[in-house]
């Protein structure tokens, strides 16, 4: 091997490190949560509806923020976007951990939907864009994504039990310390490795435009009237619908059939695991012809693990796993979809800015919905019914955003 091949695999290699830690802080300051509900509604006397919106901020802030993420990597670059949102990720999860008023909880909320809204619209255009093996790099990604967000729920009600019996240290130390843990040293990764890469980028693109039969730019508005971005932004926000009701709410529901605590945190870390899992099959899937019918068939075993949890609860170890698997192989044929829907990154970027905005709007209104119909019924046959129409009306679309199309294509 030349020195020079060298020094490209082995920067290829720290990329892909880079990209990876990115992916290990999109998920945490967003899973703790859900295990803690009980200690954050005792101790600022939020009320389960309220305690709803709170787990659905970060999904409004990323509906809201995603559409004008295209516009900001245009005028500073892709690379040094990120790299400020992540700073952003880190401020919110300071301030979201303030003592005090509830009102730092909720702006440090805020700040940390904003945040992550540009990562995620952003990260799927960037490994399209300076990646060869788009599924694999997506797997990993989406894998790492689940695999630390598990963690996340897993490590949150014990991490806020360290200290005294009588005097421990809380949701709040919890929050920061799980959230701040990994962004540094994705901070500082991103940074080294992705310098000089949207100067390289924007040269190349330059040169692009002045071939005649390049193909034009993606207008602000063109990605909105494709109806194919429709059907993949309905994916993405069913999906995305479904992973926050459950990652919200299935500690509640963990605790109601008489397990601890300490358990329920457990089987939400378990759900995510097996998300990881889910996440990893994603290539497999795609081989053949089950790249047209995988996103219409995910859906099943999702359904399949819900009817489980709510007909024979004894049984939720298994359903949990079911439904991990189903979370994570949805979310991660979601974001291949918006690489693999795009004919290049600049349309794979408008394509993840819209379908992540309209995604997420569907998505914020899952965990709001699931515990408004939890706390009127006061029991769990309405909030399940209504996550099992949602995983129906997944496959649906996903029949016809498998089909092997492309955005902002003449038709």
């Amino acid at each position: 091997m030349s020195d020079g091949a060298a020094a490209t695999r082995t920067s290829a290699t720290a990329l892909l490190v880079a990209v990876l830690l990115v992916a290990a802080n999109m998920r945490p300051t967003i899973t703790s949560v859900g295990p803690l509900i009980p200690q954050i509604g005792v101790d600022t006397g939020l009320s389960p509806a309220a305690l709803g919106v709170l787990a659905a901020v970060p999904l409004l802030a990323w509906g809201l923020v995603s559409p004008f993420a295209h516009a900001l990597t245009r005028r500073f670059g892709m690379a040094r976007t990120v790299l400020w949102a992540l700073v952003l990720l880190t401020a919110g999860t300071l301030v979201r951990s303030f003592p005090g008023p509830t009102l730092s909880l909720w702006l440090g909320t805020i700040l940390i939907g904003g945040a992550l809204a540009v990562v995620n619209v952003l990260m799927p255009a960037f490994i399209k864009r300076d990646f060869v093996r788009v599924p694999l790099v997506m797997a990993l990604y989406t894998a790492l994504l689940g695999g630390v967000g598990a963690l996340a729920s897993g490590v949150a009600v014990p991490v806020s039990q360290v200290g005294a019996p009588d005097a421990p240290a809380g949701w709040r130390f919890a929050l920061v310390v799980i959230g701040c843990a990994l962004l540094p040293f994705a901070i500082a990764a991103w940074a080294w490795t992705t310098r000089g890469t949207d100067a390289l980028h924007r040269s190349v693109a330059t040169e692009r435009s002045a071939d005649p039969d390049a193909p034009p730019p993606v207008t602000r508005t063109a990605i909105w009237r494709d109806p194919l971005a429709w059907q993949v932004a309905g994916y993405m926000g069913l999906q995305s619908a479904s992973f926050y009701m459950l990652v919200t709410w299935l500690a509640t529901f963990s605790t109601s059939v008489g397990r601890s605590d300490v358990v329920a945190g457990i089987d939400v870390m378990v759900y995510q695991i097996f998300a990881l899992v889910g996440s990893l099959s994603v290539p497999l899937l795609l081989r053949g012809r089950g790249a047209r019918v995988a996103p219409a068939a995910l859906p099943l075993l999702g359904i399949a693990g819900t009817v489980g949890l709510l007909a024979v609860p004894d049984g939720i170890d298994a359903w949990v796993a079911a439904i991990g698997l189903y979370s994570g192989a949805s979310l991660g044929m979601s974001l291949t979809l918006i690489a693999q829907r795009a004919r290049d990154h600049d349309a794979s970027a408008a394509l993840s800015g819209m379908a992540q905005a309209v995604g997420y709007f569907i998505a914020a209104s899952g965990p709001v919905l699931f515990g408004s119909l939890h706390a009127a019924s006061g029991g769990w046959i309405l909030p399940f019914a209504l996550l099992v129409a949602v995983m129906v009306g997944q496959g649906v679309v996903g029949a016809y955003a498998g089909r092997d199309r492309f955005v902002l294509d003449r038709r």
